[in-house]
């Protein structure tokens, strides 16, 4: 009689090394895994909308997740994404504040690499490797109001869209005063749009957040009066990074229908003075594609980020590194 054979979960590998704040992060998210009831990484990643891998990696406590991976593992295991949420900001910065501690403490200078944080607007003086890419988003937004910048996990989308092409757009419009707001939708979108416009607007984000979802077209109505003292080609620029919490975060269907009619027609209305750049993890085009306008928007207006090539990654080594006065040691086999 043939022996059955039963497949048996693979346990995971035992935390060891690495930064204690960090390997604490993945213990604890190993334990709220197991108050769910230890569901496969092939379930949550059902429920999260991320890859069984991406969510594995995330408890493998060698580095710190990202916010969008960290809780879209905590909303799969029913965590409180908001608590989470406050402690891995307080983690990263603790990471941040550790890697840019000079080691003596009369340098000032700053370190020249980031690690694993995504570059931000005010890093751009250390961000190489990526201006043929950026200087061609940049050409694409000035030829389209609306403009998908679709890439793989960990491809560096939020770098290139942040201390590449907002760092571009701000320096270059300085004059303008044109402001170039950047935000990802997280659970709720219209509260995070209106919490980065309002300070522009010098209205109360929770006036916006109410007006942007009862009717789509105030968005651009508001966008229209930002600007309108100003030149007739000065647009205000949306770059939406991390689009996909859209799904992955936002379980209101009928609030992310609303949120995509509001960016689709503030770029697209005829008075239009918005241009809308949307930062999306490659495996989430399925999930634009159920929504007819946004199709329409991005119909022909798509850039896919793909992986550096090696002149790209020695200019974002060696980059940094000069502009510190550092020099990059050659290695040979």
């Amino acid at each position: 009689m043939a022996s059955e054979v039963v497949a048996v979960p693979r346990g995971e590998r035992p935390l060891e090394g690495g930064d204690g704040v960090v390997v604490r992060f993945a213990h604890d998210l190993r334990i709220l895994r197991e108050n769910a009831g230890r569901p496969t990484y092939r379930e949550l990643g059902a429920r999260a909308h991320y890859s069984a891998a991406a969510l594995s990696e995330a408890a493998g406590g060698r580095k710190l997740p990202t916010l969008s991976v960290t809780v879209a593992y905590v909303a799969a295991c029913g965590g409180d994404t908001a608590e989470w949420t406050t402690r891995w900001r307080a983690i990263a910065a603790e990471l941040a504040a550790a890697n840019a501690e000079p080691s003596d403490t009369n340098d000032q200078a700053k370190a020249p690499y980031l690690g694993l944080a995504a570059f931000e607007p005010e890093d751009a003086d250390r961000f190489f490797g990526r201006d043929q890419l950026v200087a061609d988003l940049v050409n694409r937004v000035n030829q389209h109001r609306f403009l998908g910048v679709f890439g793989s996990s960990g491809c560096g989308k939020s770098s290139v869209l942040r201390a590449g092409l907002a760092a571009y757009l701000t320096a270059e419009r300085e004059q303008d005063d044109a402001p170039v707001v950047v935000f990802t939708p997280g659970e709720r979108p219209f509260e995070e749009c209106a919490v980065h416009l309002a300070r522009f607007l010098g209205e109360a984000p929770g006036t916006l957040r109410e007006e942007f979802f009862e009717d789509p077209r105030n968005l651009h109505l508001r966008i229209r009066q930002a600007v309108a003292g100003d030149a007739a080609d000065t647009d205000v620029v949306l770059i939406v990074d991390q689009f996909e919490e859209l799904f992955t975060l936002c379980g209101d269907e009928s609030q992310r229908a609303r949120f995509i009619d509001a960016l689709v027609t503030a770029a697209a209305d005829p008075a239009s003075r918005a241009r809308v750049v949307l930062g999306v993890r490659a495996d989430f085009l399925e999930h634009c594609g159920r929504h007819h306008r946004l199709v329409s928007a991005l119909y022909d207006a798509q850039v896919l980020v793909g992986p550096m090539n090696v002149d790209e990654l020695r200019q974002a080594i060696v980059g940094p590194a000069v502009t510190q006065d550092l020099l990059v040691e050659t290695y040979r086999r």
